[in-house]
């Protein structure tokens, strides 16, 4: 599989000039093939392939005085950037049709010179190299230094420099990996995401949600206000913006790191790891947005997926609208939708949950019933009898469709 691995990478102040020429020069070559499609549209012409579109934005844009300082930088950065917009046109077309699925991909749109991130993309091609020394030769660029915080399993394929908000320079590999699969383990659990606990298991253990923005609040709230003191386009309101953009960048690294520890420790202890497909778009227009974000689930869901591919793990989602805080868990009743504030409930049944640990062992029992275990033995759960007044069909009233253990199905 395909994986990403980046360094810190510090420039001298050359080199930052020349990173700097290759990040406009990639955005120019970038919205004159965008500009050239929509003036295209806009008459009536062809679409234009992306062969025609690669000789008039870089190879004849070269020859004229307005674009002659192309030449300047690599051609495979020009080469790339155009790239970049063939995969957003094609993404648009695909979200159109129907043929890619989730949320509706819109066109791709003009780049800003003020944007807070900026990248620039090397392959094979550009024969970039890894020195001796552990310096990163780029071509047009020159040597980088790199800090190897852990060495690179492959030879990568790719390069991508990026300077992001706060002024810092990374060097992102791709490279090809190989599988690492695990000793196969008999353990499986369920987890459920949430706000109070970022994630509780199956069997009762409960992570607490490190709220990193949070706890940061109070220093970003004094560094915002600051800024908003500071003179539009004087050199202390850029310093401030950079000091502002180090702020959240630590959060951020905060989060992502703790993030990658909790979910590399649930692969190595489960042979199969379960959660719900939360709907985090969503959530994020309700008056939860800024804890909902704080927490970073998808970017979690992320991680337990690619290290559970490449580890030999098992990882799936079941359905989003799955009733696993409604439904008991010991007896499968369906007892109806419960407000947040709502933390314990005792079924009919007698038995007493949690309300996150019950929604845990639904998604666990949810699992196994949609999903192959890593013996490819398909696990359903018991049959559960229905309750009485359940059981019972009026006249007249609707059938609803049932399952074989006579639990509706929704």
């Amino acid at each position: 599989m395909q994986l990403r691995y980046s360094y810190r990478v510090y420039p001298t102040p050359g080199q930052c000039e020349a990173l700097a020429r290759a990040f406009g020069c990639a955005r120019v070559v970038f919205n004159d093939g965008l500009r050239a499609r929509q003036q295209a549209r806009e008459a009536g012409l062809p679409y234009i392939s992306d062969g025609e579109l690669s000789k008039w934005v870089i190879t004849e844009a070269k020859k004229t005085p307005e674009r002659a300082w192309l030449s300047e930088v690599s051609a495979v950065v020009l080469q790339q950037a155009l790239a970049d917009l063939n995969v957003g046109y094609r993404n648009f077309f695909a979200s159109l049709s129907g043929k890619r699925k989730g949320r509706r991909v819109g066109p791709p749109r003009f780049r800003s010179r003020k944007d807070n991130r900026q990248a620039i993309r090397f392959t094979v091609n550009a024969r970039f190299t890894v020195r001796d020394d552990g310096r990163l030769r780029l071509p047009k660029v020159g040597d980088l230094r790199v800090v190897w915080s852990r060495p690179l399993p492959a030879d990568p394929s790719s390069v991508t420099i990026i300077k992001d908000a706060a002024g810092r320079y990374f060097a992102s590999f791709v490279v090809q990996a190989t599988d690492e699969p695990l000793p196969e383990l008999d353990t499986e659990v369920g987890i459920d995401l949430g706000l109070t606990h970022f994630a509780v298991m199956a069997d009762g253990t409960k992570v607490a949600a490190p709220r990193f923005l949070r706890r940061a609040a109070r220093k970003l709230r004094r560094l915002q206000q600051d800024l908003s003191r500071k003179q539009k386009g004087s050199n202390n309101r850029k310093k401030a913006v950079v000091t502002v953009a180090r702020a959240h960048a630590k959060v951020a690294d905060t989060r992502r790191d703790w993030q990658h520890k909790l979910s590399t420790t649930i692969i190595r202890e489960n042979q199969a790891v379960y959660v719900e497909d939360l709907c985090v778009v969503g959530l994020g227009r309700t008056r939860l947005a800024k804890s909902v974000h704080d927490a970073g689930w998808a970017s979690f869901d992320g991680m337990l997926a690619y290290k559970a591919a490449r580890y030999g793990r098992t990882f799936a989602k079941i359905a989003r609208f799955a009733p696993t805080s409604q439904t008991c868990s010991a007896c499968g009743r369906l007892d109806g939708p419960k407000p947040l504030s709502v933390r314990s409930w005792t079924c009919p049944c007698g038995a007493v949950h949690d309300r996150d640990v019950n929604a845990a062992r639904n998604v666990l029992a949810q699992g196994r019933w949609d999903n192959s275990n890593d013996r490819g033995v398909h696990v359903r759960p018991a049959p559960v009898p229905a309750a009485r007044r359940e059981a019972v069909i009026h006249p007249g009233a609707a059938r609803s469709p049932r399952s074989a253990e006579g639990i509706p199905v929704l």
